[in-house]
């Protein structure tokens, strides 16, 4: 397998006033191609600001992140905002949707920024707001839909430019147990797909469901293992059924 990511020796450094934050201290990942990791860890533990510095969010203060061979930590600011437009799709716990606009255009956004004529924006969002689930809602503001709804269109808008990698900020965090289970789902069949994904989680539940979880402790990589006991959204939903499971 190729490698999409490769990060070494990566630092970042916050300055708050007279104080300095060592949120990464010397952080060394590889992710391969089609890989479904986890980063997990405490709060303060680093993996935010690592998931900020994967999805070009975000510079290093100091170390190299090679994506698709490219050194991140050296582009503009112009170059980033290209890399993330074209290479990867973010979905984030709080969704991130713009209130006034449809389920539709919100998906459609991103398409604007590459130029795609407006029948053509329109045609892609349809089609991957059906592959979620909600051919039938495309018309509905996020006010009218359910949180589990709005984590769709969500992840449809992170899918429209059909990204290589995507990014998930504690996707579940501020839904159910049934509606998590739906749309782990949904990141199982973008795994299947081919995409590489990249999960940021505080739920063991939720982790299980990669293929690989990277610990992070005080900014360090306190450990990066293959998943053994991999769990599919469809083994999550029986155990739901027989009360079983439980996610925080």
């Amino acid at each position: 397998m190729s490698k999409v990511i490769d990060i070494h020796a990566l630092r970042k450094i916050y300055v708050m006033g007279s104080t300095e934050v060592h949120a990464l201290r010397g952080v060394d990942v590889e992710i391969d191609k089609n890989e479904y990791v986890a980063l997990m860890g405490p709060s303060g533990s680093g993996k935010s600001t690592l998931m900020n510095l994967l999805g070009c969010l975000d510079t290093p203060t100091d170390g190299n992140y090679l994506l698709d061979g490219n050194d991140v930590s050296k582009m503009t600011d112009s170059q980033l905002a290209e890399v993330r437009n074209r290479k990867i799709g973010f979905v984030f716990q709080t969704f991130n949707l713009l209130p006034r606009l449809s389920a539709l255009e919100n998906v459609a956004l991103p398409l604007v920024y590459s130029g795609m004529p407006r029948k053509d924006r329109e045609a892609r969002a349809h089609e991957v707001l059906a592959a979620v689930g909600l051919g039938d809602r495309t018309d509905h503001k996020p006010n009218e839909l359910s949180g589990g709804q709005r984590q769709r269109v969500a992840i449809a808008r992170a899918l429209v430019n059909n990204p290589s990698i995507i990014l998930a900020d504690e996707p579940t965090g501020n839904l159910d147990t049934k509606t998590s289970i739906e749309i782990m789902e949904i990141f199982e069949k973008i795994h299947d797909d081919g995409n590489t994904v990249i999960l940021v989680t505080h739920e063991p539940d939720i982790a299980e469901h990669a293929h690989r979880i990277v610990r992070l402790r005080d900014g360090e990589v306190e450990s990066d293992e293959r998943n053994a006991n991999i769990i599919r959204a469809d083994d999550s939903e029986h155990r739901y059924r027989s009360g079983d499971l439980a996610i925080d």
